[in-house]
């Protein structure tokens, strides 16, 4: 098991910067991804940005060049750095992490937290 808590979401002005963070405990070990998602009211969960344990990054195209996925394995934790924020970032921003569990791949989800952006 592993469990993810996250920290960082609020309300910004357009044009603005957050900086989310999510920890990692339990089974940290077995982490080979770890990555951001959102979902807006109304919209599907979409991807945002998934790093893996060696640095590699990946990013959707609406957010390239604006976020920047980090990663720090020695503390098991993720960082989304957001930059010129748009209102239509506006979502619940979740963490995840994929592990390596008895030979199968499986996705943990952080609780979300909430980033608003106002125009």
């Amino acid at each position: 098991q592993v469990q993810l808590v996250e920290s960082g979401g609020g309300l910004v002005q357009a044009g603005g910067s957050l900086r989310l963070s999510c920890a990692a405990s339990g089974n940290t070990g077995s982490i080979i991804t770890m990555g951001w998602y959102r979902q807006a009211p109304g919209k599907e969960r979409e991807l945002v940005a998934v790093i893996n344990s060696g640095g590699s990054t990946s990013y959707a195209d609406s957010m390239k060049g604006r976020f920047t996925i980090s990663r720090d394995n020695a503390k098991n934790a993720v960082y989304l750095q957001m930059n010129s924020l748009k209102p239509e970032d506006t979502a619940v921003y979740y963490c995840n992490v994929v592990a390596e569990i008895s030979y199968q791949y499986v996705a943990y989800w952080g609780q979300g937290t909430q980033v608003t952006v106002s125009s």
